[in-house]
């Protein structure tokens, strides 16, 4: 029995008093809910491909919306997990914008004259910044086509689009609408939805990608949580999460969810392999934990091989972790655990950031247990809740 395992099959009163009642089954249904989004897509696909046709995407590049990716924290890392595969798919302008950005400074990141497609991220659909950006970009630019993505039908910014000819919502199944204060589940399915948007005119090739990123996760799983469980046995204090170009943001949502689910008492940051240097690295100490979600790409993974290379001769952290995409790689050398799904074939950068971010959860999980938290709800001096609270809009 691995360690996941082990507190699924906690007695139910045992889950309730330790908060764990949600948080490691949603991180363990993640394989399973992945093939139901991807039907839900199919089943939706007809109208989906209609709303993209008709906002200019499959005309000539002149034609093109511009596409921002739309969300807050975990919300706006789905967007930036989506970036190169909407970018190649689409072969169009793709950003990933905070909605927090948008709330702030709105006429400064919206172009006066440019076509648009906002595809907006939420598990609630009721984040304060999320809901006002909408209502203020259909106020002020009613051109602008909208594709919402929640896991709550109830959600304000499902409803408040409901009636909106230029918005198209997807509500994915209530399974995946994350009870745990942490995303888990929500964001690797969001994510997965947003890759089926890249294959949207051939979805039958994106299952053959899908297919292995299930399988992947389901050998992942087991081994992940058993290395995460041991980590979270040692003194970490500190955490660096190392992930270039599509998991960078791998890298990012790994830091919140360790930094999240310890209500701080393990500081975290990420960076890309080369940026690392170039400052942050300063902050590498014997009690850091590092993390690199390395690259299937063979010259970004050079960078991060010499990277590891250095930071172990410079003996900088206690431990090196490298997550791979499947592939072959030869890199045992270079770090303390690898950790690399089955697969029949590696898994391209682009579409990993759900396979990967797996570890991360983990290791949220687990260090939050090891500092006595309760990784349903953990934060005791309610910092941080599970809908952002106590926001005022103002105008």
């Amino acid at each position: 029995m691995n360690a996941l395992s082990a507190l699924l099959n906690l007695p139910e009163n045992e889950k309730t008093t330790r908060g764990l009642s949600h948080t490691p089954a949603e991180i363990a249904q993640q394989p399973d809910t992945w093939l139901s989004t991807f039907a839900l897509f199919k089943k939706r696909s007809p109208e989906i491909r209609d709303f993209l046709a008709g906002t200019g995407l499959g005309r000539d590049p002149g034609s093109k919306p511009a596409i921002l990716l739309v969300g807050a924290g975990t919300s706006d890392y789905i967007g930036q997990s989506l970036v190169y595969v909407l970018r190649k798919a689409w072969e169009c302008e793709v950003s990933a914008v905070p909605s927090t950005d948008l709330l702030t400074h709105f006429d400064e990141l919206v172009r006066p004259g440019q076509k648009y497609l906002w595809i907006s991220f939420s598990r609630s659909g009721d984040s304060p910044e999320g809901v006002a950006v909408l209502e203020s970009a259909y106020r002020k630019r009613p051109d602008i086509h909208h594709l919402v993505v929640s896991c709550n039908a109830n959600g304000q910014m499902v409803l408040q689009s409901a009636a909106n000819p230029q918005v198209l919502s997807i509500c994915l199944d209530d399974a995946v609408n994350d009870r745990g204060l942490a995303m888990t589940s929500s964001f690797s399915n969001m994510v997965i939805f947003g890759q089926c948007l890249a294959h949207a005119n051939d979805p039958g090739k994106y299952e053959q990608v899908l297919t292995q990123l299930v399988h992947g996760a389901r050998s992942l799983l087991p081994m992940a949580a058993d290395c995460a469980a041991g980590l979270a046995n040692e003194p970490y204090t500190k955490a660096c999460f190392v992930g270039s170009g599509p998991l960078r943001a791998v890298a990012r949502e790994s830091a919140l969810k360790l930094l999240e689910l310890t209500a701080g008492k393990v500081l975290t940051m990420s960076e890309s392999a080369l940026g690392l240097r170039h400052g942050p690295m300063a902050a590498l100490d014997k009690n850091t934990l590092l993390v690199c979600f390395l690259s299937e790409n063979r010259k970004v993974q050079e960078y991060e091989r010499d990277l590891l290379e250095e930071i172990g001769n410079k003996q900088l952290v206690r431990t090196r972790v490298v997550v791979a995409g499947g592939g072959n790689s030869t890199i045992d050398s270079l770090c303390e655990h690898y950790l690399a799904p089955a697969t029949t074939f590696a898994v391209s950068d682009d579409h990993r950031p759900p396979l990967d971010v797996i570890f991360g959860q983990l290791l949220g999980l687990f260090f939050s247990l090891r500092w006595n938290l309760r990784p349903d709800c953990p934060s005791p001096n309610g910092a941080i809740s599970r809908v952002v609270q106590n926001v005022t809009i103002h105008s």
